[in-house]
């Protein structure tokens, strides 16, 4: 059987791993003043902020940063920042809040294997709707880069723990990769390199779900949808080796770290008290039915509980379906989406704002979701807080 998981050659920085790594870019969007911080933090160090594009900064005309990045990936490749591992696949423990350690493998995948087409059944799958308009912008940044850096996560459902909890014992001995503190409270990170037989182990563990499995889906997208999508598009574009491949970190669902938390929206330049009061207009009114959905609203000092009657089997999806309509028909609004509520908090303090919070999906319902309905509104879920998500750190020339 094909080998769904495979070792790549991965790049890390020869030191300064706790200036290199820095967090996924489709954080903190509506936050500034982290990526100053983190600004201030690397100071002239070479680091992975230098090469990656924080969508914070995304505009309409984007070419002059997109060169830049490009240049400072040149020059880190031609100065001799990076140390080569070849044929790796890197055991990583992450530390995040609460203290829980959640474990991963970094490798590669086939694109060949993965599909953001809703209903597909390849062995890769996107979890939640692809937005066509979001790959255009991402495309553009990766289309004449010569390195990738992964900040995408891919999912297993082991629930007998077989892929990856096992090499906690059989890396004990290893020396580690890197061992640091991530900047800006993300959290502690260790990595070790897999020995030919840990890594083969892995790979047998691995084709057994597929085996196991009738559906023959092996890996759900649990974070950077929309990178993964445009690395197929930049495959489709210019079909090389090299582009045929992604850099990834999976991870067990049921790793007890792991906890999926809602994304939350919030609306900016608009009427709190109108847009409250559209959105229960759009679903049929008020409603105290027992299968009604409960969202707190939360403007100023303000915070209101409402009630309304399901668009979607979701709370997220019935709010979804009102936004993607409310804001079709009011362009000059512009909706966010929100990791934690002390973020959301701070955001619907400012005038003309106003900010939802909802219960989440439970992790136990993503692969049969996947299965079933083949993928879930966007921006559904979170894996954990914002600054537990995936940092850059691996790369790999493209």
């Amino acid at each position: 059987m094909k080998k769904a998981f495979l070792p790549a050659d991965i790049l890390l920085p020869k030191d300064n791993f706790d200036k290199w790594a820095v967090i996924a870019c489709d954080q903190y969007t509506s936050e500034p003043e982290y990526w100053k911080a983190a600004e201030e933090y690397v100071g002239d160090a070479p680091s992975a902020l230098n090469i990656v594009f924080p969508e914070v900064y995304l505009s309409n005309d984007n070419s002059g940063r997109i060169a830049q990045i490009n240049a400072n990936m040149k020059r880190y490749i031609d100065t001799g920042v990076f140390n080569v591992l070849k044929s790796t696949f890197i055991y990583t423990k992450r530390t995040v809040t609460g203290g829980k350690v959640r474990r991963g493998v970094v490798g590669l995948i086939d694109l060949c294997d993965y599909s953001y087409e809703k209903g597909s059944k390849t062995l890769i799958r996107a979890t939640e709707e692809t937005v066509p308009e979001r790959i255009p912008p991402r495309v553009t940044i990766r289309k004449d880069a010569p390195l990738e850096l992964p900040h995408i996560m891919l999912l297993i459902d082991d629930p007998d723990m077989t892929v990856i909890a096992p090499l906690d014992k059989k890396t004990a001995d290893s020396k580690p990769l890197y061992d640091f503190d991530l900047m800006l409270g993300g959290g502690h990170i260790t990595g070790k390199a897999l020995d030919g037989k840990a890594a083969a182990e892995m790979q047998e563990a691995l084709n057994a779900l597929i085996e196991d499995s009738d559906d023959k889906l092996l890996f759900a997208v649990g974070d950077g949808n929309h990178s993964l999508a445009s690395a197929k598009e930049c495959y489709r574009i210019n079909k090389t080796e090299n582009s045929r491949y992604a850099l990834v970190e999976i991870v067990n669902i049921h790793d007890d770290s792991l906890e999926f938390e809602p994304i939350y929206r919030v609306i900016f330049g608009a009427e709190p008290e109108k847009v409250i009061h559209d959105f229960t207009e759009f679903t049929g009114g008020r409603y105290d039915g027992p299968d009604a959905q409960k969202f707190t609203c939360v403007f100023g000092d303000n915070k209101r509980e409402i009630s309304v009657k399901p668009l979607s089997k979701l709370c997220v999806g019935t709010l979804q379906k009102f936004i993607d309509r409310y804001i079709k028909e009011n362009p000059e609004l512009k909706v966010d989406y929100i990791h934690g509520e002390e973020s959301l908090h701070t955001l619907a303090s400012k005038p003309n704002t106003v900010g939802f919070i909802f219960d989440g999906m439970k992790k136990s319902e993503l692969f049969d979701a996947v299965k079933q309905d083949g993928s879930l509104p966007r921006k559904t879920f979170s894996m954990g807080h914002a600054n537990d998500k995936r940092f850059y750190l691996e790369a790999r020339l493209l």
